[in-house]
């Protein structure tokens, strides 16, 4: 899709993904080296009872879902920034995410035709459908030629 096939309230989910022990451990020692990430003893004894994902894990494997959906991937010129990102609950071993975006605005740009921003608001769910991570992204994206 591009730009010009958004609109504000647009709305879209993707594929799940489910979380191994293996893969969490494997992430946790290269990226967030916590022990609740690490390690099963030291992750049982924590706040969270167990071992858990870590954020940006999800974070990233969210936005793979998102782009393995190919809703931006056509028209996708990349972002500035995300914001308002908010862990809500753990994800642990076993759960499968799945992601919901939802297109909060869609503006031209002033002064570059090709290109607009929209902004899209995520919802990533567990398979419980509690929401377990939110944030905000605004992506630029290409116009189709015929509307320049």
């Amino acid at each position: 899709m591009f730009f010009d096939d958004m609109y504000e309230g647009f709305t879209f989910e993707t594929p799940g993904h489910v979380f191994t022990e293996e893969e969490i451990i494997d992430y946790a020692r290269v990226y967030d080296p916590q022990p609740f990430h690490l390690d099963r003893e030291a992750a049982a004894a924590s706040i969270y009872g167990g071992l858990i994902a870590s954020g940006l894990q999800t974070c990233a494997i969210s936005f793979a879902l998102t782009l393995r959906a190919n809703i931006i991937n056509e028209s996708s010129m990349g972002s500035p920034g995300m914001d308002r990102i908010r862990w809500l609950k753990p994800v642990r071993p076993g759960d499968e995410i799945r992601v919901t975006g939802t297109v909060r605005s869609a503006t031209p740009s002033a002064s570059r035709p090709d290109r607009g921003r929209v902004e899209t608001d995520y919802v990533v769910r567990n398979q419980r459908d509690e929401p377990v991570l939110t944030y905000s992204i605004t992506h630029l994206q290409r116009r189709r030629a015929a509307s320049i």
